[in-house]
């Protein structure tokens, strides 16, 4: 299933002389696959970010749903494996639109205290350790690695969130660079063990085109965007729906006025 949403095949990868879409990431000829990742990372963080800001209902039912979705980085860490997929959902849950609801989240300590100190205790350290390269994933259970500092770092001019990354630091930089292009070394021989670990994951179930469609980053950028939308150059179309989501964040609470 992976290799079908990453769209490497078999005659892909003879022609290009790489034994997985992992290996792919790290050379030269890999760019329209980073740039794709690097796009659909984006677009399922932001519908991750549209679920909870286009939620309306009570601060009660916002807060169920913000459990819901830490619930689920939990689960793509943990029992998964998937680190592109709670990368996605922890860039949707610290996104400022998100993370400004203060009523929010107090209603979510105050109800489900147990998955806000999962998201503060545990996910979120795990997730900066993990960028700032001062842990790794275990490999026995990992079936999609940690690939957005190298992507990143190879395509670090198509990145939006500019300024953002841990190797900007004058002080930890070098080292942070120097891990994740080692660890980009390490991902692209075990392309076999990550596979092997998704089937396992994944035995039993059936995929469906209809529900590989849904991981296509043509598929998400045509419904966020429509068609026409989804042609614009990537600048215009972050701006304009970073405008959308502070709206929604804006109308569910408010910002205070300073006096």
């Amino acid at each position: 299933m992976v290799a079908k949403i990453l769209g490497v095949t078999p005659e892909v990868q003879r022609m290009m002389g790489v034994s997985s879409g992992m290996e792919l990431l790290t050379l030269p000829h890999g760019q329209k696959l980073r740039l794709d990742l690097l796009e659909r990372l984006q677009t399922m963080s932001i519908m991750f970010a549209v679920d909870v800001l286009g939620c309306t209902g009570t601060t009660e039912e916002r807060a169920g749903l913000l459990h819901k979705i830490i619930q689920i980085a939990a689960e793509l860490k943990s029992t998964m494996g998937n680190m592109f997929g709670f990368t996605a959902v922890m860039r949707a849950l610290e996104l400022p639109q998100v993370s400004r609801l203060e009523q929010t989240w107090t209603a979510l300590r105050q109800r489900h205290t147990e998955g806000a100190i999962l998201y503060d205790k545990t996910l979120r350290p795990f997730m900066k350790s993990l960028n700032d390269g001062r842990e790794s994933c275990p490999l026995s259970n990992t079936s999609f690695p940690h690939v957005l500092p190298l992507l990143s770092l190879l395509e670090q001019s198509i990145v939006a969130d500019e300024g953002t990354d841990p190797w900007e630091s004058t002080e930890v930089g070098v080292d942070v660079v120097m891990f994740h292009l080692g660890a980009a070394r390490t991902i692209a021989q075990l392309g076999g063990i990550y596979r092997s670990n998704a089937e396992s994951k994944l035995q039993g179930f059936q995929d469906q085109a209809e529900l590989l469609e849904l991981f296509l980053t043509d598929f998400q950028m045509r419904l966020l965007w429509g068609s026409r939308g989804a042609e614009e150059g990537q600048v215009p179309r972050y701006a304009k729906f970073d405008q959308v989501l502070t709206a929604l964040s804006n109308r569910l609470e408010p910002p205070v006025r300073s006096r």
